[in-house]
């Protein structure tokens, strides 16, 4: 059966961090899609994904994205690809609540190796 999802009606809807929010979009084996919420002065543990391949697409706000010893600013409608097997996190150092698609190909299901 076809769904039609949005973050008020996703598949499921999950917290993480410090009051940040997700909701699964598309969740099978191969293909993963949430839309996340960042408050502003959140970030995430340093990990990397052995299999994934993760793309993030800035909605709203700025993204400080560190991958390996690089940190690289996204503006909104901005995007970057991650290869996997890269060490990264997200952070939201600005004022704004941050916004953004994470698109994971295969699903980072019991693939995350957090690195702190």
């Amino acid at each position: 059966m076809m769904k039609v999802v949005s973050k008020y009606q996703p598949l499921t809807h999950y917290k993480w961090g410090n009051d940040c929010d997700g909701w699964n979009l598309v969740d099978n084996d191969t293909l993963s899609l949430k839309q996340e919420r960042m408050p502003p002065g959140t970030t995430e543990q340093t990990h990397f994904h052995e299999r994934a391949q993760q793309f993030f697409f800035i909605l709203k706000g700025v993204a400080h994205l560190q991958i390996q010893d690089s940190t690289l600013e996204i503006k909104e409608g901005e995007g970057l690809l991650i290869e996997a097997g890269k060490k990264h996190k997200i952070s939201n150092k600005g004022k704004e609540v941050l916004e953004f698609l994470l698109c994971s190909q295969p699903s980072t299901i019991n693939d995350r190796i957090n690195c702190e």
